[in-house]
C-alpha cells in the first residue's frame, strides 16, 4: 500500500472523500489487517447509498486493504414475506423462522448477495459469493426451538476467507449458515459479522447503520467510548432500545481480540472512507 504514488491515489479516491494527505497517513495502519464491514439499513435499499457503498468498497480494494462484507437484508425479507402472506414474528429482535420462512429468507439473501458481488465486479473489484449454496464458511447450532431456523455461529472457515483475500478479492458473506445435517439457518447479521471479526482477530469491525453512532443525553455524537462508559450509559438509559444489543455485540468483539469497533451512519457520504482514512472519522469508536 505504501508503494502507491500520489498520482495513483488521486485517481483512486473520490473527490468528495478524505484527502490524499490523510489517506497516505492511514494506509500503513491497515497493512495486512482485516476490516469487517457489516452493512444494513437504508444503504441496502436506497440506490444512491448502495452505489456509494459499493464504490467505497472498491476503493478500499484498490488501495490494497482487506475488506470483508457481511450484509443484512431484513427489509427485503419483510417485503417478500408480505407478498406471500407470511406474517413476521420477532422474539428479542430475532425473526421467528419456520420451514417456509427460511426458504424465502435464503432466496432473498442469496439473490441480494449476488447483486452485491456483481456490482463490485462491475467496478473491476473481484468479489466472491459466500452463501450456503456457494462457499459456505459458517457452521451453526440452533439458537433455540422457539425461533426455529435461527442459528448461532460455532465455527468460521477462515481459511477460505484468507484464500479470497490473498487473491485480492472481497468476500461477500450472507448471514446464513448450516448445521451438521446441512440445514440452512438464518443468522442475525451483526452476530455473523462479530463472529467473523473475532475469528480473524480483525483490526476493525465497522457496523453501518441508520444512526450517527452513539449519542449522549443531548443527542450529540460521541466520537469514542470504552466498555465502562458504554455500560454506564446503558444503566442511565442514555443507550436504549435496539441500540443496547448492538452495543453489547460491539463490546463482546472489543474484548475478544478486535482492536476497534465502530458504528457509523451509512446515510452520510463516503462514511466508510472517512472512518478508516481520515482524522475526524464518521461515527462512534468503541474500545474495550
Amino acid at each position: 500500500m505504501s508503494l502507491l504514488k500520489e498520482e495513483e491515489l488521486i485517481n483512486i479516491l473520490p473527490k468528495n472523500g478524505p484527502t490524499v494527505k490523510e489517506v497516505k497517513k492511514y494506509l500503513e495502519k491497515y497493512n495486512d489487517e482485516f476490516i469487517i464491514i457489516k452493512c444494513g439499513g437504508s444503504v441496502l435499499v436506497d440506490p444512491i447509498l448502495f452505489k456509494i457503498f459499493i464504490e467505497d468498497i472498491a476503493v478500499l480494494n484498490k488501495l490494497g486493504l482487506n475488506p470483508i462484507i457481511v450484509h443484512g437484508g431484513g427489509k427485503r425479507i419483510n417485503n417478500k414475506l408480505a407478498k406471500v402472506n407470511i406474517q413476521s414474528n420477532f422474539i428479542n429482535g430475532l425473526r421467528v423462522t419456520d420451514k417456509d420462512t427460511i426458504n424465502i429468507v435464503e432466496d432473498v439473501l442469496i439473490n441480494f448477495n449476488t447483486e452485491i458481488v456483481e456490482a463490485l465486479i462491475n467496478l473491476s473489484c473481484e468479489a466472491k459469493k459466500i452463501t450456503p449454496k456457494e462457499n459456505n464458511i459458517i457452521t451453526v447450532i440452533q439458537k433455540n426451538k422457539n425461533l426455529g431456523f435461527v442459528g448461532i455461529p460455532t465455527k468460521i472457515n477462515k481459511n477460505f476467507l484468507n484464500e479470497v483475500i490473498k487473491s485480492n478479492g472481497v468476500p461477500v458473506v450472507a448471514p446464513l449458515g448450516t448445521d451438521k445435517d446441512n440445514h440452512t439457518y438464518n443468522i442475525n447479521a451483526d452476530t455473523a459479522a462479530c463472529s467473523i471479526a473475532i475469528e480473524l482477530k480483525a483490526r476493525r469491525l465497522i457496523i453501518i447503520s441508520d444512526v450517527e453512532g452513539v449519542l449522549d443525553n443531548e443527542k450529540k455524537l460521541i466520537p469514542e467510548i470504552n466498555s465502562k462508559q458504554a455500560k454506564q450509559m446503558i444503566d442511565d438509559e442514555i443507550i436504549s432500545g435496539g441500540m443496547i444489543p448492538k452495543i453489547n455485540n460491539c463490546l463482546d468483539v472489543a474484548k475478544n481480540g478486535v482492536k476497534a469497533v465502530c458504528i457509523i451512519d451509512g446515510r452520510k457520504n463516503h462514511s466508510i472512507l472517512f472512518e478508516l482514512l481520515s482524522d475526524k472519522g464518521s461515527g462512534t469508536l468503541i474500545r474495550e
